[in-house]
């Protein structure tokens, strides 16, 4: 289970640097993709197949499954880890994320999450501030 949040950099060859505490879950390599909310999701090999699993399911006379599953795809890519723990990510995810050189990577459950520094703090504070209302919407998962 991926938990915790981290900050680092892009290096000057667009590398980043995945934190040695995931890294250690996860093997040699990642699989990244478009995330929601502006950021890249990233799986473990293993928590892709599950994941293509049930897109394999969706019904391909919705659009939105069709359009979810474009996009999902064609923003995806597999990146081994370097000597340094540091993987390359493509233009279009970058771009997608607005990663410039400040990053936030956070684990959550069975991804983790990158984020530009700038999209996690706008993000942070909004839901900082309904975390109790938002728990309170949750009361049907007993925490």
């Amino acid at each position: 289970m991926f938990m915790g949040e981290y900050q680092h950099k892009l290096d000057a060859k667009g590398r980043l640097i995945i934190p040695a505490k995931l890294r250690e879950q996860v093997g040699k390599k990642m699989v990244f993709t478009r995330g929601m909310e502006g950021c890249i999701f990233g799986y473990s090999e293993e928590e892709w197949s599950i994941i293509e699993a049930k897109l394999a399911k969706l019904p391909l006379t919705k659009r939105n499954a069709r359009n979810f599953t474009r996009m999902f795809y064609s923003g995806a890519m597999e990146s081994e880890f370097d000597n340094q723990g540091r993987v390359t990510l493509t233009t279009t995810l970058k771009q997608h994320a607005g990663l410039d050189k400040d990053c936030v990577i956070v684990g959550v459950s069975d991804r983790i999450e990158i984020w530009s520094k700038e999209r996690w703090e706008d993000f942070s504070n909004v839901a900082s501030e309904d975390y109790d209302e938002i728990a309170e919407d949750l009361e049907d998962i007993d925490l």
